[in-house]
Formats: structure tokens, sequence, C-alpha cells
């Protein structure tokens, strides 16, 4: 499956949540990762997430697509990260 990733967390954890995605999808933007993966690291991701956020006060979104040639990406503007390496 492909996924995206969007998050919006306080200031004091978005570099903890930004290198643990960096580990598992291509980071795109700031506060933005997309990449394959199967449903059960995916699944994993998200509980791994749960301990590194604070529910109350932040957000992650999951944008969940069954086949990645579904995918149509145009990007304006300079490219922040590249989907060809995870790094």
């Amino acid at each position: 499956m492909y996924v995206i990733i969007v998050y919006d967390v306080e200031v004091e954890r978005v570099a903890r949540v930004c290198q643990y995605l960096r580990r598992h999808l291509h980071w795109v933007q700031n506060s933005a990762f997309e990449g394959e993966i199967t449903p059960a690291r995916l699944e994993r991701v998200k509980a791994e997430l749960r301990d590194l956020i604070d529910e109350k006060k932040d957000t992650v979104y999951f944008y969940i697509l069954q086949d990645p040639h579904v995918v149509r990406r145009e990007v304006l503007g300079r490219e922040k990260g590249s989907t060809s390496t995870i790094v």
C-alpha cells in the first residue's frame, strides 16, 4: 500500500517525529512523508507515533491508498525530498 503521512505536533516533539518517520518513509516536505509500506509496518509506525506524540495536543493524518500507481504528485517550486530513496 502507499501512504502519505502529515503531522502537526508541538515544537518540542517535531524533531523526534521527523527522525522516526524518516526511517520508514520518504521525507517530501516539512511535516510530510510518503511511500510504500506494508500493512503490518504501518500499524507498527502508528503504535510508535502514539508513544512520541501527545494525542491531546498533536495531530497525525494518514492518507492510505491501496495502489501507488493511482497517486499523481505535482510539485511547484523546489522539491524538498525525493521519493527515490529512503534516507
